[in-house]
């Protein structure tokens, strides 16, 4: 049964109200079985007066035995009652009190009724705004025992259990040392004992962990009436305990407040505020927390004075969140992800004036604002969110979002002093926040030239060796529209790029970026050069229409060329593509020199002609110098003699280590600075052992797949991959399973072992397979979701007569 008084505390506990009220226990009749000294104090009547009287006797309007009787079975419905109620003092004037009826269980089902009355005047100093509240004692939750003389427990209300687990068989009739033996009971007994002794009451103060909330720590004051019997003698000693863990949070707060300056603002991410300042106020001052920022702040643009809410929502980023409850399911976002804020709300509200929005009890029946935000409306009442604060976070004098603090398993709802500590956090972490946020804009500007620029690593692996070097024109600002890339490609392959942008500095550069990355996605789907450079070629073209339909722009076309080469050091053959850029060197291992003749291709975004790929066999040591204009380009000479001058310093330098020999390239340049953009990569080429490659030709059948098994898992206990063996047979079925069902021709397997084991499927059929999730009654579907899990990563590439499917699996065992 819920009782009334588990409603929220809106104020922090006056002990020193509880202590001078009037407590009073009666029978189900009505008939008064115990009274306090304090009872005697507020109405005058001693124990002697009412003791085994009619609790009617004490008020001002008469109650027949019937209405007593009725009035009961109210009670007993609603598990209690609370209210203000006007009392007869003994010599005849009327007091106006607030009273509370708690209902007290006991040995087989018998009820009785514990009665507090408090002077509702004497809360009037502990009333917030200067109201009169209802009395504190009929709010607050808390926890009844009677004990008798020998102080065995003979009544208990329901709350009890919430604070200290006992079910109600094994709290009767036994001591509380008994229940719960140890140091603190034992306190509370000898506690009891002068209570009983003195006829008064007490106080005493414990720390326990809740049944109902056993991951915090809960203090707990208890207080101690002796109850008297119509002899004046006393009958047994009535405990009231009451949490007052609020009241030592309040001295939480004020030092958690000097500790702000040091918990927000720890670093000058935007998000990484917003999540602190969460953190900061769960468990404190909130079961749950978040923080929402206008979607622009992050990156740093200026906020607005107000943000727009009428013309259309407002969308926000959640920067941060928090809760009591693992894994946040009070919110249906993410961190990090995009919030939509329903119209005509508090947010919205809060957003145009700028003020903060409390309520205390949050309303949540139909016909309110909730109705329009059926996804937050659904969160707030499956986790029983009751109470709810709306802060503004402003930064000179702009909005740069709201950070909302709610409560759920708390049951006290918030009130102007929490509102208050929750403006003061806001407020402190409102100057990280724009900080943070002027940081980023600087920080953006700087991230967007370092994501084009050019990378600081090239990894060739074991099968080419690389070497670059990059001078940009633009030496102040350091960027330009160069940029080259050497691609891992399955198959053991590498893919080698350069490529130049017209023109220099940010907007080059920023160009740059979008072809490097353009060119990588391509890479991925494993296109041959010529192929790759026609869809370059149309991403460029797509950039200069919208850069032209942009409004101010005008006509717009993008200046860039690019060569493209793809090396394969199985067969020791490259294929390479140009568009419009200069080919080549290639330095045999003779230190012969060559410029090969490709298709010269026309530069990207034009559109005109096709562009064709070469194909060339290099020996195992060749170096390949890849290179833009601005290095063989100058004023004072033409392209034929930069390259001739490029060839000869090759040449004269070939044996020399690639590093060393880019230094010699580039201390050759006629003009120092140069005028133009130069870039140099150079990459010598390696050869795998005919021992790291094995391929097998498999008949189009399903009985090859155990043949295919076999062969594989003998190679890789040949090459001492004997811990690759199981997912290799899983790999090797599963390709070859889909080659015999969807081909008609041969199927080749390949095994190649370098960083990576790669396994290689050939078959002549059409189509290239596609990953999809199966449902559970599906029968098939599942092949690729498996190889797709077992390998590092998988794919398909085109090849003569058809395709292949491939996967790469790590050659070393995952470190533990």
């Amino acid at each position: 049964m819920t009782e009334i008084d588990q409603t929220a505390l809106a104020e922090p506990l006056n002990l020193s109200v509880i202590s001078d009220a009037a407590i009073a226990v009666i029978d189900e009749q009505g008939t008064v079985v115990g009274w306090t000294q304090a009872a005697e104090r507020l109405v005058g009547y001693s124990a002697e007066d009412v003791a085994g009287h009619s609790a009617a006797v004490v008020l001002s309007l008469s109650q027949d035995a019937l209405r007593v009787s009725a009035f009961a079975e109210q009670l007993r419905a609603q598990g209690g009652w609370s209210g203000t109620v006007a009392v007869r003092h003994r010599d005849g004037h009327t007091l106006n009190l607030s009273l509370r009826m708690s209902l007290l269980r006991g040995p087989h089902g018998t009820v009785r009724w514990l009665v507090s009355v408090t002077n509702a005047c004497a809360l009037s100093s502990v009333a917030t705004n200067g109201s009169v509240r209802e009395s504190l004692l009929t709010r607050a939750p808390i926890g009844i025992v009677v004990h008798d003389p020998q102080l065995r427990c003979t009544w208990a209300n329901d709350f009890m259990k919430r604070i200290d687990g006992l079910p109600y068989d094994r709290r009767f009739g036994r001591r509380v040392t008994d229940s719960m033996p140890g140091f603190e009971t034992e306190a509370l007994e000898a506690v009891m004992r002068q209570v009983l002794e003195s006829g008064t009451f007490a106080v005493h103060e414990f720390r326990v962990w809740p049944a109902e909330d056993p991951r915090r720590e809960h203090a707990f004051s208890v207080t101690f009436f002796c109850l008297q019997g119509a002899d004046g003698k006393a009958l047994g000693v009535c405990c009231i305990s009451v949490d007052v863990t609020n009241s030592q949070r309040a001295r939480e707060r004020l030092a958690i407040l000097s500790q702000a300056s040091t918990r927000i603002g720890s670093t000058l991410d935007v998000m990484q505020t917003g999540q602190e300042l969460a953190d900061l106020a769960v468990p404190l001052l909130a079961d749950y927390a978040y923080v929402d920022l206008a979607e622009s702040i992050p990156f740093g643009e200026e906020p607005s004075p107000r943000i727009d809410t009428m013309n259309r929502p407002p969308v926000f980023l959640r920067a941060g969140q928090a809760s009591i409850h693992p894994g946040i399911p009070e919110s249906p976002w993410a961190r990090a992800g995009r919030v939509f804020l329903p119209p005509a709300s508090p947010f919205t509200s809060v957003l145009r004036t700028g003020r903060s929005h409390l309520e205390p009890v949050l309303e949540t029946s139909a016909g309110t604002w909730l109705d329009r935000d059926p996804v937050r409306a659904r969160k707030i009442r499956e986790n029983g969110v009751h109470s709810v604060m709306i802060v503004p976070i402003r930064a000179r004098h702009s909005v740069l979002g709201v950070a909302v603090f709610a409560r759920t398993e708390d049951p006290m709802s918030f009130q102007e002093d929490d509102l208050l500590l929750a403006e003061e956090l806001v407020t402190r972490a409102a100057l990280c926040l724009d900080n943070a946020r002027q940081y980023a804009r600087e920080r953006a500007a700087a991230l967007a030239l370092q994501r084009h620029l050019l990378p600081h690593c090239l990894g060739g692996g074991v099968v080419v060796e690389v070497a670059s070097r990059y001078l940009p024109a633009d030496t102040g600002v350091g960027v330009g529209g160069d940029w080259f890339d050497v691609i891992a490609l399955s198959g053991a392959r590498v893919a080698l790029v350069v490529g130049d942008v017209v023109g220099h500095g940010i907007n080059a550069a920023a160009t740059m970026g979008q072809l490097r990355t353009a060119v990588r996605t391509l890479a991925d789907l494993d296109l041959p050069p010529d192929e790759l450079l026609a869809h370059l070629d149309d991403t460029v073209r797509r950039l200069s229409e919208e850069d032209s339909d942009a409004p101010g722009h005008g006509s717009v076309v993008f200046g860039a060329t690019c060569l493209y080469a793809v090396y394969d050091p199985v067969t020791r053959r490259c294929a390479m593509a140009r568009a419009g850029h200069p080919p080549p060197a290639i330095v045999d291992p003779q230190g012969q020199v060559t410029f090969p003749d490709l298709p010269a291709g026309a530069p990207l975004g034009i559109g005109l002609v096709a562009f064709d790929a070469v194909e060339l066999e290099l020996p195992e040591g060749s170096v390949l110098a890849f290179y833009t204009d601005g290095l063989v380009e100058s004023r004072d000479d033409d392209i034929d003699v930069g390259m001739r001058r490029l060839g000869a310093t090759l040449a004269a330098h070939a044996g020399r280590s690639l590093e060393d020999l880019s230094t010699r390239v580039m201390e050759a340049l006629p003009t120092q600075p140069p005028t133009d953009d130069v870039t140099l990569l150079l990459v010598r080429t390696c050869t795998l052992s005919p021992t790291q490659v094995v391929s097998w030709d498999l008949p189009n059948e399903l009985a090859a797949v155990s043949t295919a098994r076999h062969v594989a898992a003998r190679q890789l206990g040949e090459w001492g991959l004997e811990h690759l063996v199981t997912t290799t047979e899983l790999i090797v079925s599963e390709l070859l399973t889909n080659a015999i069902h969807y081909s008609a021709g041969p199927i080749r397997l390949r095994l190649i072992q370098h960083q990576v084991l790669t396994c290689e499927v050939f078959d002549t059929g059409p189509s290239y397979p596609r990953l999809r999730h199966s449902r559970s009654h599906d029968e098939n579907g599942r092949g690729l979701l498996l190889v797709a899990q077992l390998s590092r990563r998988w794919g398909s590439r085109s090849a003569m007569g058809g395709k292949i499917v491939w996967a790469e699996q790590a050659s070393k065992p995952a470190e533990i």
